[in-house]
């Protein structure tokens, strides 16, 4: 049996989901040989890591309690008296997470999960890729730092995974790569890229109040907590990014044309969440209503997409005929992060200039 020793960054519902997940598969990793061994999780405000990082790991049932205390809003440090570990808080678990990488590394090996939703993490997860670990990233945002460190952080590529970033459980990424190690050119990737903003457009394509399908959305636990941050498009553009990047575009997010679904006026330096969903939002219907209208008039639906096409990369909403790959997403299609990226791809060897992944 292969003990992989694995070190969380991120303790929020998407770590939670990891842990449980890691729980709920180990009869499955036994027969593929492997033992995942968690021996440390992080969150925003403290390190919970075991005594013996070389030799320990946390129980199943440990793990599972600390999913339960995060689930409802306690610390990691309530949970010392559960089992033999330590907590280093603020500036000393950056530390620890070093010498842990530094320790592990090029001996055992570790993996670093980012599952955080910190741009903060870019320089320890710098410093563990130098360190000899692998990360795997759920987070975004250490890809869509500023050049310089977005290279230096995949300057070994076989130490990073970060699938989930772009297209959920879809191949996208490792699809990408491969077709360019192929030596297949991609000259354009088109996608719909957020399945927030894909349940969005169908429901007010049905005829709903924008304000009302946000606030459902919102409820249903599709959104973040302030829907702004899906409303704005960044979430989208830093997936654009990380595929812009991989086609070996030297480009930054402020090169990236982003089109917002709210006005300046309705941002977080001009009003509060709280603000925005009791009276900013249904400011917006009227416009969304006429520009729903003018797109069913034109035989078409509006989606929210992505276009990366030589050096343009943009994101926003656009008209596109209903029949159409991206036209044709509805509601759970889109919640499911169901993703449509049609790639134009040279291939000497093959007539069919186009391929389309699903």
């Amino acid at each position: 049996m292969k003990s992989i020793p694995v070190l969380l960054l991120g303790c929020g519902g998407v770590g939670r989901q990891l842990l449980e997940h890691v729980v709920n598969c180990r009869a499955l990793h036994s027969q593929q040989g492997l033992v995942l061994r968690v021996l440390g999780v992080c969150d925003s405000r403290s390190l919970l890591v075991v005594d013996d990082v070389a030799t320990k790991g946390m129980q199943d049932s440990f793990l599972m309690e600390i999913c339960r205390a995060k689930s409802s809003g306690s610390s990691l440090s309530s949970l010392l008296r559960l089992g033999q570990c330590q907590i280093f808080k603020d500036a000393e678990m950056m530390d620890k997470v070093i010498d842990i990488a530094g320790l592990l590394g090029r001996s055992t090996g570790l993996a670093v999960a980012d599952c955080s939703a910190s741009s903060e993490t870019v320089n320890i997860l710098k410093q563990a890729v130098g360190l000899g670990c692998c990360i795997v990233l759920a987070n975004k945002k250490p890809l869509t730092c500023g050049i310089e460190a977005y290279e230096k952080l995949i300057s070994n590529f076989r130490r990073i995974r970060f699938e989930s970033t772009v297209g959920a459980g879809l191949p996208v990424i490792a699809s990408v790569t491969r077709l360019l190690a192929s030596g297949d050119p991609i000259y354009r990737i088109i996608g719909s890229l957020s399945g927030t903003l894909g349940y969005v457009m169908s429901e007010v394509e049905a005829g709903k109040l924008f304000s009302e399908v946000v606030q459902a959305a919102k409820s249903l636990g599709f959104t973040e907590p302030d829907p702004r941050d899906d409303l704005s498009g960044m979430d989208v553009a830093r997936k654009a990014l990380i595929l812009a990047r991989l086609l070996g575009q030297q480009i930054n997010m402020n090169d990236i044309k982003v089109d917002s679904l709210y006005p300046e006026e309705l941002g977080p330096n001009s009003m509060t969440a709280e603000d925005f969903l009791r009276c900013g939002l249904s400011s917006i219907d009227r416009d969304f209503q006429e520009r729903v209208r003018v797109a069913s008039s034109n035989g078409k639906v509006l989606r929210y997409v992505c276009m990366i096409e030589g050096s343009r990369c943009e994101v926003g909403l656009q008209e596109l005929p209903k029949d159409s790959p991206l036209g044709r997403l509805r509601g759970s299609d889109n919640v499911d992060h169901t993703i449509w990226c049609i790639l134009n791809i040279a291939r000497a060897t093959l007539s069919r200039p186009l391929a389309k992944i699903v």
